[in-house]
């Protein structure tokens, strides 16, 4: 889609030091302003998807950068595209589109380059409300950061210092006279869009613009007239005066996430998020970037109110990493499922409560909303039922996105003698506690293997997945079977950046007891055993929120096989160094 195509989009071009730049405004006017700022070698195009969801709620102003897209180009192009000229423009912007109000600033690669400089220099003061920055440093802060490494060395900033120095490889390119004109005018620029759609998964469409090659070649003066004199003479008062939230795709390929180590010393109010995407999040993740900026200008306006300093996003632990992802949880109306849905919702996630039963499944996502999820969901489905999933696959990607988190949790128990165990029995516990992991792998895997920004993958196995039993043959038959599938999963999900982990709790105090079947035995005697298992597993007594940290855990650690209570552990310990102990315990009878 391009701007010019958005219902309500309006044109205007602003004259600003012998230049023009041409503007597009979204959305009504009498709202606050968001501006966005481009960087290299884009044009405002980058911004559509995320512009056309930001102005539902908020103006919406996106302008070309001097020599890009549709602006004019300054004569002579050498010294026309310093930070301070830079900064004239984006004054001239918003003085014609907010001349009575402070905006909010977001930019994107050089647009946030160049966006530091607005937030840090004095000029600027009470024009901007809040800055969001991805995948763009502040040139002061990187010199800082550079003189800190080489006046005190050591082995871990050193290294630090020669990972970055190998990111900015193109730097160095953009510095040569003429050859990167030559290139983007010629091979480079024909390729760039299906260089983007290899490496970084940008779908192609209206982006890029036909004016690429130009606007790359003009765009190489931005690093040759600032990179070097501001990394070798930074400002010592390069302070940011406005609060500051930091976006960083953790797979970004041009810039390390230690690049922003002591950034809170230069933002007296700095919001952290992290996203698992890489470079060109603005066209890859445009509804999480969206909403991330949306809520933080919100914060802002409302710091504005109140004077008081600005609070966005979640504050618990992970909050910086799971913020705003989508995750979604099987099994969620009680036990491990729920406590893990509440803890990603502590962290800030979205999160879709999935259960067969849809009270349950409400119920949780009503505690997720209050336990700080910004949005939570509930949906009743049998995960065993193909056809029911498929259709909740489709569902939750078109009303909500592509998941980032799944857990298959949902799993139901059965104990008794294989001999006693009938047909329908095996059945039952494979339909949920293995297809219902297949299923849900299989569809929302390949959803995130399409989208090509990786992704996490959690599926509940079980201590039983290491220890054999005379007693559960069908339920750990179920569970070896999810830790296997995990295993083979992991392998081929790599190279598409996705991970997967098999979590494997023991003896955890849920509900799983209350609704086990057990095979072999009358109404009564059923009755009698699951009262006596679920003793066995008050009595141990073990949280389901200890099991759902660990998924958290797993998923930030990218960890492959997770056992979680004491005697997981050891059985998996056992079960490498001492399987024959594990068969010979198999054989005693169970204590119900």
């Amino acid at each position: 889609m391009n701007l010019r195509d958005v219902p309500g989009a309006r044109e205007r071009r602003v004259a600003t030091g012998g230049i023009e730049l041409c503007v597009v405004e979204l959305g009504e006017a009498s709202r606050p302003t968001i501006v966005l700022v481009h960087g290299y070698p884009d044009s405002k195009e980058v911004w559509t998807q995320v512009a056309v969801r930001l102005a539902e709620e908020w103006h919406v102003v996106l302008y070309d950068v001097r020599g890009h897209g549709e602006s004019t180009a300054p004569k002579p192009l050498r010294g026309g595209f310093t930070l301070e000229k830079l900064t004239d423009d984006f004054l001239a912007v918003a003085d014609a589109v907010s001349p009575d109000r402070p905006v909010h600033l977001v930019g994107h690669d050089w647009g946030s380059v160049q966006a530091w400089e607005f937030a840090t220099v004095s000029r600027t003061e009470g024009r901007i409300a809040s800055f969001t920055s991805m995948s763009g440093p502040s040139l002061d802060h990187f010199g800082h950061w550079i003189k800190q490494r080489m006046t005190r060395p050591t082995p871990r900033r050193v290294g630090q210092l020669l990972g970055q120095g190998a990111k900015s490889w193109y730097v160095y390119l953009l510095h040569t006279p003429v050859l990167p004109e030559l290139a983007w005018r010629g091979p480079l620029g024909k390729r760039w869009p299906g260089i983007l759609e290899r490496l970084e998964k940008v779908p192609q469409g209206d982006y890029p613009t036909p004016s690429l090659p130009h606007d790359a070649a003009h765009g190489a003066w931005l690093y040759r007239d600032n990179v070097r004199s501001r990394l070798r003479r930074p400002r010592a008062d390069a302070y940011a005066h406005v609060p500051v939230q930091l976006i960083t795709p953790t797979g970004d390929v041009f810039l390390s996430e230690k690049l922003y180590d002591g950034l809170d010393a230069w933002v007296p109010q700095l919001t952290r998020r992290s996203l698992p995407a890489k470079h060109w999040v603005p066209r890859t993740r445009p509804d999480r970037i969206a909403s991330w900026v949306g809520e933080f200008a919100t914060a802002a306006e409302s710091a504005r109110e109140t004077g008081l300093p600005v609070e966005a996003g979640a504050k618990g632990r992970y909050a910086d990493r799971f913020g705003g992802q989508l995750v979604l949880v099987t099994g969620a109306a009680g036990g491990i499922g729920r406590a893990t849905a509440l803890a990603f919702a502590g962290a800030g996630a979205r999160v879709v409560a999935v259960d067969r039963d849809a009270e349950g499944a409400e119920r949780t996502a009503e505690s997720a909303r209050r336990a700080g999820a910004p949005q939570a969901w509930a949906e009743a489905v049998d995960v065993g039922d193909e056809q029911a999933m498929e259709k909740l696959a489709a569902r939750v990607a078109d009303a909500y996105g592509v998941v980032d988190v799944l857990v298959n949790n949902a799993g139901i128990g059965l104990s008794g003698p294989f001999l006693d165990t009938t047909t329908e029995d095996w059945k039952n516990v494979l339909d949920v506690n293995l297809w219902g992991v297949i299923h849900g792998c299989r569809l929302f895997g390949r959803q995130m293997a399409e989208r090509g920004q990786g992704g996490h993958i959690v599926n509940t196995a079980s201590a039983a997945a290491f220890q054999p039993s005379r007693a559960l043959p069908a339920y750990s038959t179920s569970k070896a079977a999810v830790l296997m599938l995990s295993e083979c999963l992991r392998a081929e999900l790599a190279e598409k950046s996705i991970g997967v982990s098999a979590i494997c709790p023991g003896i955890v105090n849920t509900g799983i007891t209350s609704t086990a079947r057990f095979v072999g035995t009358d109404a009564v005697e059923e009755q009698r055993m699951r009262q006596k298992a679920g003793k066995l597993y008050g009595a141990r007594n073990y949280p389901p929120e200890k099991v759902a940290a660990a998924v958290l855990r797993a998923v930030v650690r990218n960890q492959a096989v997770v056992p979680v209570t004491p005697e997981s552990h050891a059985v998996r310990f056992l079960s490498r160094v001492g399987p024959g102990a594990l068969r010979g315990l198999a054989r005693l009878k169970p204590p119900l």
